[in-house]
């Protein structure tokens, strides 16, 4: 996938792996698959990172340091972007004489504690995935 810094793009094939993972690990430990709950799960899991390139996160806590509104954003890039920010308080009032880029940028390499995701957008995702390695396998054979 393309790499496009400061874009949506930028970890998309880490988190597609990360979430791939984590689907399979779920799966693997099931005798009986619910496929709405298996969704639900995943995305409720803890991630090792926020998915969020550094200069879109930047971008906006600073909105959001300036008093913005988020009311447009999804749900769940809105909780994603008030946890990202909460701990951008945190680490300013320790290292008030950090740049916001810098920590943001350390903020959002911190483990994350879910994907911030719908269970929608992850069942897409990893139906997505899934068809291409099908795809990919039958084009070995």
């Amino acid at each position: 996938m393309a790499k496009v810094i400061g874009s949506s793009f930028e970890y998309s094939d880490e988190r597609m792996d990360a979430l791939m993972s984590e689907y399979q690990r779920y799966i693997a430990s099931c005798s009986h698959i619910y496929g709405p709950a298996v969704f639900e799960h995943i995305v409720n899991q803890p991630c090792r990172r926020f998915w969020v390139s550094n200069i879109r996160a930047m971008v906006v806590i600073a909105d959001m340091l300036r008093g913005r509104d988020l009311g447009s954003m999804r749900p769940s890039k809105r909780e994603m972007f008030r946890e990202i920010f909460d701990r951008v308080l945190v680490m300013r009032a320790k290292h008030p004489g950090l740049s916001l880029y810098k920590l943001v940028s350390m903020v959002v390499e911190q483990p994350a504690p879910k994907f911030y995701l719908s269970p929608s957008s992850a069942k897409i995702m990893i139906c997505k995935a899934r068809k291409e390695w099908y795809r990919k396998r039958m084009q070995k054979l």
